[in-house]
Formats: structure tokens, sequence, C-alpha cells
């Protein structure tokens, strides 16, 4: 039993979770994520000065993202021994809260639309809401570049991780994921403030993603050019920054046959990136095939997941 629900069930409330994410989209106003982002960096002002660092974000962790999932964990099990019922609400209420796949969509597809009519300056603002570089003098091949990249590695951060661990271990499962990732895209960055302090973030994100990272990859490789994608997989991911993004990165811009990574601007300084994926750099109507390729996994990934637990039961 995880948190009061059987695996066979949490399969079969994972669609809901998918379906009113879907139809409602982020909440515009109150949301959790954006609260829990506005008090993670209060904490991290708070704890991220004077000497031992590692260790003041190891706590600063603990306090952000393990205790509130524990709490979730022990209020759902026990909710569970009152309510089957309210329990798999509160769990498919969670799986809503820490899903984006509809903000993918809501984020993404205008930046093509824009590019589509020759809006450069409204496709560099909307690029620059999803990405940490900088957009201000992008053309278009580097914007349908980040808009592509941003859609495939969000794909796994904010879809399929959360789902993967949603099965694993329920709502509070799939929030601890979340927590988890939004604080590495807060604290782990190898700058002196946040080299030592954000390290336990990052790593643990790293150990979070490693699994749905990888099933990300293999999902992106079977619903598009299977031998492309595993080929760029095994000969580019290794050489890509971040252990779980290059799996995914690299696989998804085989399946497309799009050529992604490369020059791309930070902080006004140009970084030299690796490539991924083959054939011709990426237009804005490729922003729209990495939505669809996204969109099939997770449909892959429901369907899948539904007829698990329906044998299990």
């Amino acid at each position: 039993m995880l948190a009061g629900l059987s695996l066979s069930l949490l399969a079969l409330l994972l669609p809901l979770g998918l379906l009113l994410d879907w139809l409602l989209g982020e909440m515009r106003r109150w949301h959790p994520l954006v609260g829990f982002g506005n008090a993670a960096g209060r904490l991290e002002s708070a704890m991220n000065k004077g000497g031992m660092c590692f260790m003041r974000g190891l706590c600063a962790w603990c306090v952000a993202v393990l205790l509130p999932s524990a709490l979730a964990w022990m209020a759902l099990a026990q909710l569970a021994k009152w309510s089957l019922l309210a329990a798999c609400i509160a769990h498919v209420a969670l799986l809503y809260f820490s899903l984006g796949l509809r903000s993918l969509r809501d984020h993404a597809l205008p930046i093509a639309r824009a590019l589509a009519v020759g809006d450069l300056p409204r496709a560099r603002r909307l690029t620059a809401r999803i990405v940490s570089r900088d957009t201000a003098q992008a053309n278009e091949a580097d914007l349908a570049k980040a808009g592509v990249e941003s859609l495939l590695e969000n794909g796994n951060d904010a879809v399929f991780g959360t789902l993967f661990w949603f099965l694993v271990a329920g709502g509070p499962g799939a929030l601890l994921f979340r927590l988890a990732n939004t604080l590495d895209a807060m604290w782990g960055y190898r700058t002196p403030r946040f080299d030592m302090f954000g390290r336990t973030a990052a790593r643990i994100d790293d150990a979070l993603n490693f699994i749905p990272a990888r099933l990300t990859a293999l999902s992106y490789a079977l619903l598009g050019n299977t031998r492309q994608a595993w080929q760029c997989w095994r000969a580019q991911a290794p050489a890509w920054s971040s252990p779980n993004a290059g799996p995914v990165m690299a696989a998804g811009a085989g399946a497309l046959g799009v050529l992604l990574g490369g020059a791309a601007v930070y902080h006004g300084e140009i970084e030299q990136r690796p490539p991924l994926g083959t054939g011709a750099a990426a237009e804005g109507s490729d922003i729209v095939r990495a939505w669809r390729l996204v969109s099939a996994t997770a449909c892959l990934w429901a369907g899948a997941i539904v007829i698990a637990g329906v044998f299990r039961a």
C-alpha cells in the first residue's frame, strides 16, 4: 500500500490527474508551486550565508522538500483509513498540482505561432519566459532551437518524472519530485553563491531523474525515428553536461531529425554546447512537432500504465 492506496489503484488514478491538468492547466492565482518558490527563495536567503554551506543546503532541502512530502504521506495514509474516495481525490489533486503538460503547450506553441508570422520581438519575449539563456538578439533559428530543447527536457521534468514518482509513491511522490526539481532549478548552479549550498538539490534531482529520464528518452525513440534517436542517445548524450538531460534531449532530437545544441548566449557570453540530434537546424514548425512528440508520449505512458494497472488488479 502506497500512502493508503494500492499500486493498481494509483495506476488507474494517474489518467485523472493528466486529464485535470489538460482541462484546467496551471492555476493563474495562488499556484502552490509559485508559493513554494517564494518560500524557498526566503529560506535560501536566510540559510545561505556563513560557513558550512553544504550542511546548510542539506538542511534547507530537507525543510523545503522532505518535510512537506513526509507530512503529505502521513496525512494521506490516515485519510485512506477514513475514506478511500477522499484519499483518491487527494492523490489526484497532488498529481494535478505537480504536472505541467498543459503548461508546456501553452508556453511553447505561441512561440511557434509568433515565428510563423515573422514576429521576432514577440517570439523573443515568449521564449525568455521558459529558458534562462539570453534571447534579446536571438534569430529565428535560435528561438526555434530553444523552444524545442525546452519542450523535450521539460517533458521529463514537468511530466514524465512526475508520473513515474506518482506510481512509486502516490501523490506525495509526485509532490516530492516536483519540489526537488524546482529547488534544482533555483539552487542547482555552479556559481560562487550556489555551488556548495545547492549541491544537495542538484545531486538529489539527478538521482530522482535517473530512471524517468531514460524511460522518457526510450519513449521519444519509440515514437519517432527510433534508429536515429538511439544512435544520437549513445553518441551524444555522454558529452552533455547533465547526466539526465543529455539522454532525453539527444534521443528527442534524433527522433525528430533536428539539430539542437551548439551556441547559446548565457549572461552575455556565448557558450558552445555539444551538438544534439542530426539533420537540419530547428525551425518554428519543429516546436509543434516536439510538442506532438511530448503529448504522444504522455498518451503512451497513460495507456500503458492503465493497462498494467488493470492486469495487476
